[in-house]
């Protein structure tokens, strides 16, 4: 059953005709209608499968209870279909209605509306905030919805109070160059949650297709899962004991559903759906995977620690015999990353069993010894990190070093003999019999968030040429310069249709304008005068060095194309 109240002034009413034929006929004095004052109008919408008996009472009680908040005397009980597109049968709806009317007589003076009737009415709705309420009455039990009373520019005053305090911050900090380079921004209307702007989705989103590029290549299969995921697949995986406390939850229909802190599950899933052969061993399967995690508000901070961030979480499915050359592979793509592209250097540990976790003892001890024989193996230096592995398994962990001397440990390989026993992971081997697979847990950047936040403070923003939001600014030294400088422009982006270039034009100085570029930290600001314009030249500024090279246009090119083809480091 639906209801509405409405407390009003008055209402008026007058049936017009039958709307159903089952209906008795009115007397005359119905058919004239009533005019009530001070009146509290019940619109009913009884439903299928409300209880006549139970319906009625509840009506009684929830008519009951809003008339004592506004302090009505008279009531009208109004049948009212609009409210409900699953309507009771007449006779249950008639049923319940009048044995509401018999029940609210005994304290009120109660009319009711001609059910089965066309009918016109008029009503003036009080201004008060009782004046409006709709209730659901269901198996007995009864919701009501109170109409808001809001002051829109009060709350947009209370959510543009967002600020950056930079007194104690460092002139490098991420945050500082954030907000000078247009990148990024933060609200409290989503704590912890990265706002961002076009400049800092360009690096987002290279930072992804370089992801997706190695990984093609080596050989993964890339995956999206959902966010909102029932709360038993958290349960069966072990997170739900150890991260419950950190975890968003919401309710659908009579279900506790969690918003995934985590990507593997999800990808456990995957690769339950289909049956597997050993001949699709190692599958490898990557997911870029936005992940939430309850944080409290004052531990947060920038890039470095948010509620939402993005794992490139990669899974890899293998064989007892594959796990030394699958961590082998994974280890020289990290090296890859940290030590080639991004001029990191990083040291390596060894995470054995923490004191809450899921397996065996056994499984425990050939999983840490399958890792220590590797690192060996691969001659790489590492430090024992006591009880400081994963709840299903040891890792190895990579801590790399920035410019500033920091560390921060990032990338990570973990090797899981018990989610897939959990999830009852199987394929089929070469003897035709079912098998339980390994599975390796891996990340390279880790949080996609927190590694801008590292490049950034450790580049100092001037980010490699390929990872720049603004790759190339082309100033004018005179208006006269205007014409050439826009063949300049002309020229360069047809050599690199995807070159990320702009221009100042502005009515400035030169001096301006590049003080302006070098707060974008643009890698090189082409100026062109009359000299250059003359000898069909450019002035290049590169990467805020106070010399200025000469260049011949092809050459520039050449240098610009070499160094977003290879992401070479500058």
């Amino acid at each position: 059953m639906k209801i509405l109240t409405l407390h009003c002034d008055y209402i008026n009413f007058k049936p017009l005709k039958k709307a159903l034929k089952s209906i008795g006929e009115l007397s005359e004095k119905e058919k004239k209608g009533e005019n009530i004052k001070e009146v509290l109008v019940v619109m009913t919408a009884v439903e299928k499968g409300d209880d006549v008996k139970i319906s009625a009472e509840k009506l009684v009680e929830n008519v009951m209870d809003v008339a004592k908040q506004v302090k009505a005397k008279n009531i009208v009980l109004y049948p009212y279909a609009h409210l409900s597109s699953k309507l009771a049968s007449p006779d249950i709806a008639v049923k319940v209605l009048e044995n509401a009317e018999k029940e609210l007589k005994k304290n009120f003076k109660v009319s009711r509306a001609p059910f089965g009737y066309y009918k016109e009415f008029e009503l003036k709705v009080k201004g008060h905030p009782l004046s409006e309420l709709s209730r659901e009455i269901v198996g007995g039990e009864s919701t009501f919805k109170r109409k808001e009373v809001y002051d829109e520019k009060k709350l947009l005053r209370e959510i543009s109070k967002t600020k950056l305090d930079t007194s104690k911050l460092k002139e490098n900090d991420h945050r500082i160059l954030g907000q000078k380079m247009d990148l990024f921004s933060f609200s409290e209307v989503a704590p912890g949650m990265v706002f961002w702007h076009n400049n800092g989705l360009i690096i987002r989103n290279e930072l992804i297709n370089l992801w997706r590029e190695v990984h093609r290549k080596a050989g993964y299969e890339e995956i999206s899962t959902p966010q909102i995921l029932d709360k038993r697949l958290w349960q069966i995986s072990g997170h739900w004991e150890k991260y419950k406390e950190n975890i968003f939850l919401t309710d659908y229909e009579k279900r506790t559903f969690a918003v995934k802190p985590m990507n593997c599950p999800g990808g456990m899933l995957v690769f339950k759906n289909k049956p597997k052969s050993y001949k699709d061993l190692p599958l490898r399967v990557g997911e870029m995977g936005i992940v939430h995690r309850q944080e409290l508000s004052g531990v947060l901070g920038g890039l470095f620690r948010v509620i939402q961030f993005t794992q490139d979480d990669a899974h890899i499915f293998c064989t007892e015999k594959q796990i030394e050359e699958e961590i082998s592979a994974i280890m020289d793509l990290i090296e890859l990353f940290y030590s080639k592209i991004f001029d990191f250097s990083y040291r390596v540990e060894l995470s054995t069993r923490p004191e809450k976790r899921i397996g065996s003892e056994k499984i425990w001890d050939k999983a840490e010894k399958t890792l220590e024989n590797i690192l060996k193996k691969k001659k790489m230096k590492y430090k024992i990190n006591k009880g400081d592995g994963a709840f299903y398994g040891p890792k190895i962990d990579f801590h790399i070093k920035d410019s500033l001397g920091r560390e921060w440990q990032c990338a990570t390989i973990q090797l899981d003999f018990a989610m897939p026993e959990r999830f009852e992971l199987e394929y089929t081997g070469k003897d035709n019999k079912k098998k339980r697979p390994i599975m390796l847990h891996r990340v390279v950047y880790g949080s996609l968030e927190r590694f801008i936040g590292i490049l950034l403070e450790h580049y100092n923003g001037r980010l490699p040429t390929w990872l720049a939001p603004i790759q190339v600014r082309v100033l004018s030294f005179t208006d006269r310069n205007e014409n050439y400088a826009k063949k300049i422009i002309e020229k360069i982006g047809g050599e690199i249709p995807m070159v990320r270039m702009d221009a100042d034009f502005m009515q400035t100085t030169v001096q301006a304008k590049v003080k302006d570029a070098e707060l974008m930290k643009v890698p090189y600001i082409i100026v062109v005068g009359d000299k250059e314009e003359k000898e069909g030249k450019v002035a290049v500024r590169i990467r805020g060095s106070k010399k200025i090279e000469e260049m011949k246009v092809g050459e520039f090119v050449e240098r610009l194309k070499r160094e977003i083809g290879e992401k070479e480091r500058a």
